[in-house]
């Protein structure tokens, strides 16, 4: 609660639009400078004949919008580091942790994960007015203090609360979503899926998002979750038990059909009273589901009775039924009052999953917060967690398929990681997982700072750590119990790869000619900024060139000089310095198809002309790139 005076006079215009909005809200809409008045639809409202004004479109617009397009498309200039110290099994895994701004290292995995991912999934902030925060433009001193205490993100702007009072309430919210989808649809694979969870607040608008931007004919459906099993009595009208998720698919036309694998309840209605050589079958239906005329006839059943048609119609035509009769799908009821249209449980594949998910089934708050405090004991360091369930629900859609990557860049206390992790387990899976999450500073008051988190990432890689460390131990249990652990042998990936996002790793000072002196030209003797090292630059080379960060990375020794090479001869690194002749033609032997040196590592302009050459004769293949 603000308890300072406000000292200004009343806004009699802000007075004017509100009471206006009471008689026409569709006329009150959001501009740059908060809620304004819509002239046009409002001299409509009051006239009986059209007012001519703004060509109408079918679409979403709001302030911001165009604004919001082109930060998606203007290139980044940043890079991702390899965290070693907080990765685990950093040189075998292929799950991957990025801590940064999800639209910057969206920007960056473009390339390397082109058309590559199989399944997103986001929580992305609720705009509720207190958990959603924004970025505004934000110029100030003390930008570092500001920081350091997540008022202000790395590119200085603003992180500001978005309260319902304020006039670009709903804008704010889609100019910082919009851009990150349209990014997130060109790493989805042709058949690849988006799943979406929102509250009521923006879950119309996403949908309009979504449509333009995966198209209206990819959607799939709109899940709703029930989340809580306990009825609220403190909501003013109705206690809001169920949130939403959203399902995308990039191309419909050939994303597999959904389907859950069959549970003894959902094979419970099928039994074989007939011996019927097909196995087991239920009865279906066998009426038409819209009334056709034509499907309108009557069948006579062996005894010579006549069976009417339904109110509809029959489901098939004549001839169909008559060979679904003679195929013995369908037969006659025992008194020969009816026909049983038989559907076998030999030919079901899956099951299709229904729009209501249960929390009973699916996780609810309460669980998910249960899983935080297995891990972490009672000190839980954070508040709205999703269940692991949820998402490995989400996950089982996919059920013909188990090697895919799950990407999350709204990664929070990192539950699709775990959840991806619990998934493999128990169908020997080999799924992986990318998470993005921007380090956002713990408040001082919390669970989290109290108990030495100070960002959102540290809880997040905490997690996954311990998570993977029960799931070990889990499944070691079970194999003594099932009398198995001699010869268990677990090959799951429990690692990941910590990347920090960060500036580029060149030198990014620039003089005019007539500035040039002898100190300035010593500062490009090596244009690779201080500090950095020979992963930095791996790393935002592989990025480059558009390779997989999951990629395995290997380092060897050749004449004497370390060299990374990855995905065995995909891509040789080697920064050290004095490149000759000599070491051309041991790397040569290696046949890779790229390789890569700094500028400053060659003994000398001779000698870079030299390997260049020797490349082009000994390893015809290799494609040579200079730092």
């Amino acid at each position: 609660m603000n308890d300072k005076l406000d000292l200004q006079s009343t806004d009699i215009t802000a007075m004017n639009i509100d009471k206006i909005a009471v008689l026409f809200p569709n006329c009150v809409t959001e501009t740059a400078e908060g809620k304004k008045i819509d002239f046009d639809l409002l001299k409509q409202e009051l006239s009986t004949e059209i007012v001519e004004g703004n060509k109408e479109r079918y679409r979403l617009e709001w302030p911001g919008k165009r604004e919001a397009i082109v930060t998606a498309n203007i290139p980044t200039t940043k890079t991702l580091r390899p965290v070693r110290e907080d990765s685990v099994d950093f040189d075998t895994t292929e799950n991957i942790y990025i801590e940064g701004d999800n639209l910057e290292v969206l920007k960056l995995l473009q390339e390397s994960y082109l058309n590559k991912i199989k399944m997103i999934y986001i929580d992305p902030p609720y705009n509720t007015g207190n958990d959603f925060v924004y970025k505004d433009n934000f110029a100030k001193s003390g930008g570092e203090e500001l920081f350091e205490s997540g008022q202000i993100d790395e590119e200085n702007r603003k992180l500001s609360p978005n309260p319902k009072t304020d006039g670009r309430y709903h804008s704010d919210w889609l100019s910082n979503i919009y851009p990150v989808l349209k990014l997130s649809r060109n790493l989805l694979k042709d058949d690849g899926v988006i799943f979406i969870s929102i509250d009521d607040n923006e879950v119309h608008n996403l949908r309009k998002i979504c449509d333009e931007i995966f198209g209206e004919s990819n959607f799939i459906g709109c899940i709703t979750w029930k989340h809580t099993q306990q009825s609220k009595n403190d909501e003013r009208f109705l206690s809001r038990q169920s949130n939403y998720n959203l399902v995308y698919s990039k191309n419909i036309l050939i994303t597999k059909n959904f389907k859950f694998n069959r549970t003894e309840e959902d094979n419970k209605n099928y039994s074989n009273p007939d011996d019927d050589p097909k196995g087991f079958w239920r009865s279906g239906d066998v009426r038409s589901p819209n009334l056709r005329q034509t499907l309108k006839f009557q069948i006579i059943a062996p005894n010579g009775n006549i069976i009417n048609p339904p109110d509809n119609g029959w489901r098939w035509s004549e001839e169909v039924l008559k060979n679904k009769i003679q195929s013995k799908e369908i037969i006659f009821k025992n008194d020969n009052s009816g026909i049983i249209r038989k559907i076998y449980l030999s030919e079901q594949e899956g099951r299709t999953p229904e729009n209501l998910w249960d929390g009973n089934v699916f996780g609810t708050t309460r669980i998910a917060n249960s899983e935080l405090k297995e891990l972490f004991g009672d000190n839980v360091p954070f508040d709205t967690p999703k269940p692991t369930g949820l998402i490995q629900k989400m996950a089982e859609l996919f059920r013909t398929e188990n090697d895919f990557t799950v990407v999350d860049f709204y990664s929070g206390s990192a539950t699709t990681a775990h959840a991806v992790m619990k998934l493999n387990a128990e169908d020997d899976g080999n799924r992986k997982y990318i998470m993005v999450q921007l380090p956002e500073a713990s408040d001082e008051k919390t669970e989290a700072y109290k108990a030495g988190y100070k960002n959102i990432c540290e809880i997040g890689k905490e997690r996954i750590r311990r998570a993977s460390n029960k799931i070990k131990e889990e499944k070691i249990d079970k194999a003594k119990k099932d009398g198995l652990f001699s010869e268990f042998k677990d090959e799951q990936d429990y690692g990941f790869r910590v990347y920090r996002l960060d500036s580029s790793n060149m030198q990014d000072v620039y003089y005019k000619p007539q500035d040039y002196n002898q100190g300035t030209l010593d500062l490009f003797a090596d244009n690779v900024k201080e500090g950095r090292t020979a992963e930095d630059l791996l790393t935002q080379i592989m990025l480059d060139w558009g390779l997989p960060l999951s990629l395995p990375i290997e380092r060897k020794t050749i004449s004497g000089k370390e060299v990374y090479s990855v995905a065995g001869d995909s891509l040789y690194c080697c920064f050290d310095d004095g490149i000759d002749e000599a070491f051309a033609k041991e790397i040569a032997k290696e046949k890779p198809l790229r390789i890569v040196f700094r500028d400053k590592g060659f003994k000398d302009d001779t000698a870079k002309e030299n390997v260049k050459q020797l490349l082009k004769q000994l390893s015809a293949g290799s494609e040579m790139k200079v730092l």
